[in-house]
């Protein structure tokens, strides 16, 4: 099975030392990429989170403080991983809620920003979610008929999430299912474009705190605004983004809210 690819396509997983996108950080990163023939390339490093790994997540990933002590830091090696992004679109398992935040943070602490703004976001979990509600080993097993070995280990997660994309576009291209409400859809096709629609078509922030509703508007996905439009929320109480700007929101999170907070002012 071949992916429609226009441009590549880097699927990545991110092993860390938890789960908390503003006090975590990477320990492994591991990034198959696959060009537009569908050659393909894995990259897969540890990282030096510079802070310790807390025996729970050594648990999960089974990497120690040891084991990563020798590596080199996330801002020694972003520049060469922002190169081997470049022009890619990104995909992943479950990406949308914690990798691409995560990542979209380190740059950040590194002084440099990752731009999404031309890339594609495909998330197998969502694609999995909607047609066989299940995990990453589940989906494997269910997709590919074999057992994932060394699960929780990067590279064996990036390379089965790519296997179960390639194994989903084939199993659901033009199959039709239903929504909540009852409307007919035909959600899975080979490109990329349309996949980004279902995985990622709504987010603002990476990490979720806004999204666009239904009619394209910015608002808040959390909170005491919850649903309520962004710009609305910052014109009748600016208090609110001192505080989520002073609050343990991620670095994304408070430039995005910055550009709205400043496209507001500039249309006034």
């Amino acid at each position: 099975m071949k992916i429609n690819l226009k441009k590549p396509l880097a699927v990545f997983d991110l092993e860390t030392t938890g789960t908390n996108i503003t006090r975590d950080r990477i320990v492994e990163l591991s990034i198959v990429k696959v060009l537009p023939d569908n050659s393909r390339s894995t990259h897969t490093r540890r990282i030096n989170p510079t802070i310790p790994i807390p025996a729970e997540a050594t648990r999960v990933h089974g990497i120690t403080d040891a084991d990563v002590a020798e590596m080199p830091t996330f801002k020694q090696v972003a520049k060469s991983l922002l190169q081997l992004l470049d022009g890619c679109d990104l995909a992943g398992f479950n990406v949308l809620k914690f990798d691409i935040p995560m990542l979209i943070e380190e740059f950040l602490r590194a002084d440099i920003v990752l731009d999404m703004s031309h890339r594609k976001i495909i998330d197998a979990q969502r694609i999995f979610h909607l047609m066989e509600p299940r995990t990453l080993s589940a989906a494997y097993k269910f997709y590919c008929n074999a057992a994932l070995e060394n699960a929780h280990s990067a590279e064996a997660d990036t390379l089965a999430t790519l296997a179960v994309l390639e194994a989903q576009i084939e199993r659901y291209e033009g199959v039709e299912t239903k929504d909540m409400d009852g409307n007919v859809l035909v959600p899975v096709k080979n490109d990329m474009a349309h996949l980004h629609q279902l995985s990622a078509s709504n987010m603002v922030d990476y990490a979720g705190r806004m999204i666009l509703n239904e009619k394209g508007i910015e608002i808040f996905n959390f909170g005491k605004y919850k649903d309520q439009p962004v710009s609305e929320v910052l014109g009748k109480d600016p208090s609110y983004y001192d505080w989520m700007m002073k609050g343990e929101f991620p670095l994304d999170t408070k430039r995005k809210l910055t550009e709205l907070k400043l496209r507001g002012f500039n249309r006034k």
